[in-house]
């Protein structure tokens, strides 16, 4: 990882560091509860210059590339909360670069700023309950109307689709021509006539994000709204899906290292007849054996990452990491909840916490089966 990072993305892993074991550790076990992170979190995450890592200074950000969003996630997923990860995950490289890639000029000045600032906070809606990595399935429409459009349809399982105050929404646009050549992106903001929260979903982990079925009831929006060009918006979606997967493999490189951290401190303090947990030599190996798997994805994924950065395509190795990464976090936990016995079982502990927001890693952004696809196809 060394020759991968400089000092600029040395700053922003202690800043986030910093920021992660001061600000979230002490009180975020009240946001699983609560099934949210408080704005005044995500506020002052803005103010403080998290969400602006990747936009450039004209629009209050600094201008930095894919290894820095690639060092935020990591550090974020230390932070053993994976709601809070992926809640400031999905605003910053889930939803915003859509804005950043394919908005207009005014676009970018009217949004931007208060993204960054975290005054708005984003979600993407692509998924739906018959489209996930599938998007040329999707089925949510958009007819031209005036000088808009009317959006009907629902997507599910969308992060931040509670409380986001802009949601960019994939729709099909033409559904006359080969489903990956139809669809559009829409910027819908909260408030709109017809667009409503469903139901908010109950989740096995990250707690303390919310999830939303939303609904879009013949929703209007006017033709300034439309993110990138018409009918191009599956290409945007296919393009974006490469930063996606690598910040959710970042994070899950993060968690592991967490959850080893804390289980090594643990087995060496823990007594069982006499010795330390750590003295047994199964126990002590299999935590070795999970280390170096660790250090390898750590590896892949920054490889992947710096391969972005110099503009290439990354999508071989980045499916690689996302599915590498997104089995071994699971592997990794197992172990770890093994290895801390009956308290490991506790709920309100972090390596139970940890063990359940773990699993979402071999699914969501893209299933490990999808992923080693991916990978087939460039073999």
């Amino acid at each position: 990882m060394v020759i991968y990072e400089n000092e600029d993305l040395a700053a922003v892993r202690a800043q986030t560091r910093r920021y992660v074991e001061e600000r979230v550790v002490p009180v975020a076990e009240t946001w699983e509860t609560e099934g949210r992170v408080p704005r005044e979190v995500l506020t002052e995450m803005g103010e403080i210059g998290f969400f602006g890592l990747r936009v450039p200074e004209e629009y209050g950000g600094v201008g930095m590339g894919p290894l820095a969003s690639l060092v935020f996630a990591e550090e974020l997923g230390r932070s053993t909360f994976g709601g809070f990860s992926i809640t400031a995950l999905v605003h910053t490289d889930l939803a915003m670069p859509y804005l950043l890639n394919y908005g207009s000029e005014e676009q970018k000045k009217r949004w931007l700023p208060a993204m960054v600032s975290g005054e708005i906070i984003t979600a993407i809606a692509i998924t739906e309950p018959d489209a996930g990595s599938d998007v040329a399935a999707i089925r949510t429409k958009a007819v031209a109307d005036g000088d808009g459009f009317r959006i009907s349809g629902t997507k599910m399982f969308i992060t931040n689709g509670v409380n986001a105050d802009l949601v960019f929404v994939a729709a099909r646009t033409n559904p006359d021509v080969k489903p990956s050549r139809g669809i559009s992106i829409f910027a819908v903001e909260r408030g709109a006539d017809g667009f409503d929260v469903g139901r908010a979903l109950a989740k096995m982990g990250w707690r303390s994000s919310d999830t939303a079925e939303l609904v879009f009831d013949d929703v209007w929006v006017p033709a300034d709204h439309l993110v990138g060009e018409l009918d191009r918006g599956f290409y945007a979606i296919m393009r974006n899906f490469q930063n996606e997967r690598l910040v959710l493999g970042g994070m899950a490189l993060g968690e592991s290292t967490k959850a080893l951290e804390l289980t090594v401190a643990y087995t060496k303090e823990r007594r069982v007849f006499g010795e330390a947990l750590w003295s047994k030599q199964a126990i002590r190996q299999r935590l070795a054996a999970r280390s170096a798997e660790v250090e390898a994805g750590r590896h892949l994924i920054y490889h992947a990452g710096w391969l972005m950065e110099q503009g290439e395509d990354a999508t071989r190795e980045i499916s690689m990491a996302k599915a590498y990464l997104g089995e071994l976090v699971n592997r990794v936990l197992y172990d770890c909840v093994q290895f801390h016995g009956g308290i490991g079982y506790i709920a309100e502990t972090a390596i139970e916490r940890m063990y359940r927001d773990a699993r979402i890693h071999s699914i969501g952004g893209g299933a490990t089966e999808v992923m080693l696809d991916e990978v087939a196809k460039r073999m």
